[in-house]
């Protein structure tokens, strides 16, 4: 994958097929441990320990229509590439959390990607999910709550053309606002 966004797609969208009602994604960055972490969290049906020690085999997947499932083996390489490593724990009827690091100074470090366009797509096919988004970067943060924007929405739901189209534009604003130039991307 050529990106992180697209990584994170991949990634919340087994959490969904796992049935998680709340999703946390946080991604930050660490100058001074020259680190990019990326982590999920969710309360799906979690997996157990069997299962999970095989997670990372490309040729192994819950999939029925097809037997590999490369997301986690290529977020694993994406993650290893630049000399970090990529930790999964999971506990059957609980959920799962997972944590990419990043050298971040890394020249085979993915770029971060387009979160919003991500996060479009997500909140515009599952509004009920509690999707929670943060950015941090030293004691910069930004939050997007889904659970909270629905309680001010007054009703009106979030995959709205209009409201996911904002969502979408926000992170990409905050995103730039937290990391600037920190991830050393071309903001566009």
């Amino acid at each position: 994958m050529r990106d992180i966004s697209l990584h994170l797609l991949d990634i919340i969208q087994n959490s969904v097929k796992a049935g998680a009602t709340s999703i946390k994604v946080i991604i930050s960055t660490d100058r001074g441990k020259d680190r990019l972490t990326v982590s999920v969290e969710d309360n799906g049906c979690g997996m157990d320990a069997a299962f999970l020690q095989k997670v990372m085999d490309p040729f192994t997947t819950t999939r029925t229509t097809r037997k590999v499932g490369m997301g986690i083996p290529l977020l694993k390489e994406s993650c290893e590439i630049t000399g970090g490593n990529l930790v999964i724990s999971s506990t059957k009827g609980v959920g799962t959390a997972l944590e990419a690091d990043f050298i971040l100074s890394s020249i085979d470090r993915i770029p971060i990607g387009n979160i919003g366009d991500t996060f479009f797509g997500l909140i515009l096919d599952r509004p009920d999910i509690n999707y929670r988004l943060s950015f941090i970067n030293g004691e910069n943060l930004f939050v997007l709550d889904c659970e909270e924007l629905r309680n001010k929405m007054d009703g009106v739901s979030l995959n709205e053309l209009s409201i996911c189209t904002w969502i979408k534009e926000w992170i990409e604003e905050e995103k730039k606002n937290i990391f600037g130039g920190i991830l050393d991307e071309i903001i566009s």
